[in-house]
């Protein structure tokens, strides 16, 4: 639970993502007596915890945008030294039961990505957690290239998950958007119904946005230089 006033306003919201710009995130951190740990292996969630925090979100780990009133979803994204993002940035699970009957328009990735403000952050592994520092904010909306282009990688994998084809599903497939695996291990495994018709039971799985994708974003807001390379995973 955030300590601070969820924002009245996006204008609220984006003078505090602005204040924040700069900061070390021990400093942040600091002013909400939370703790920075050593390594982010075992806290992968925790930036993205601090900036709810910071910025008064109120959904937690709820379905809901993390700010419900503003429908504005938060997503830390951190860079390398140039503002490339250095992984892909997680989206939502994927509810196995409801892919059948779920359209992209009514699906829970087309309602986190659309209104979502941007925070970046370092994420370079040589620098301290506590001393990375937070980037400017960005507020997006998908344009409507964007939103065809996310749509179709979301009819292609939905229509796997909904055969119940999920071995046939790797990192490789989509554009924009990718499945992968979300629990650690055999205990984390849900039921679902193979493309057989049995019952099985598989690992839950997310969608995620590759980081070419977020790259763009960055790129055409903030005007950076094209980055040549391999994608991060």
């Amino acid at each position: 639970m955030s300590d601070v006033e969820p924002p009245r306003d996006e204008a609220e919201l984006m003078a505090r993502a602005r204040a924040l710009a700069g900061r070390s995130l021990a400093a942040v951190a600091a002013d909400h007596s939370v703790a920075v740990p050593p390594d982010l292996r075992r806290a992968k969630g925790w930036v993205g915890q601090l900036i709810e925090r910071a910025l008064g979100a109120t959904a937690s780990s709820r379905a809901a945008p993390d700010f419900e009133s503003l429908g504005i979803e938060l997503k830390t994204l951190p860079v390398d030294a140039r503002g490339k993002p250095v992984e892909s940035t997680f989206v939502c699970t994927i509810p196995l039961s409801e892919m059948p009957d779920t359209e992209w328009t009514d699906s829970r990735v087309r309602s986190k990505l659309d209104h979502v403000l941007w925070v970046v952050v370092d994420g370079r592994r040589s620098v301290p957690v506590g001393e990375r520092r937070i980037g400017a904010p960005l507020l997006w909306r998908p344009t409507p290239e964007e939103d065809a282009a996310l749509r179709f990688d979301f009819e292609e994998l939905a229509g796997l998950v909904a055969r119940g084809r999920m071995d046939d599903i790797t990192g490789k497939l989509g554009r924009c958007l990718q499945i992968r695996p979300k629990g650690r291990n055999a205990a984390h495994r849900r039921g679902m119904v193979d493309e057989d018709g049995e019952r099985s039971r598989t690992l839950p799985r997310g969608f995620y946005l590759r980081a070419t994708f977020t790259a763009g974003i960055l790129q055409r807001s903030f005007r950076l230089p094209s980055a040549e390379g391999g994608e991060p995973r």
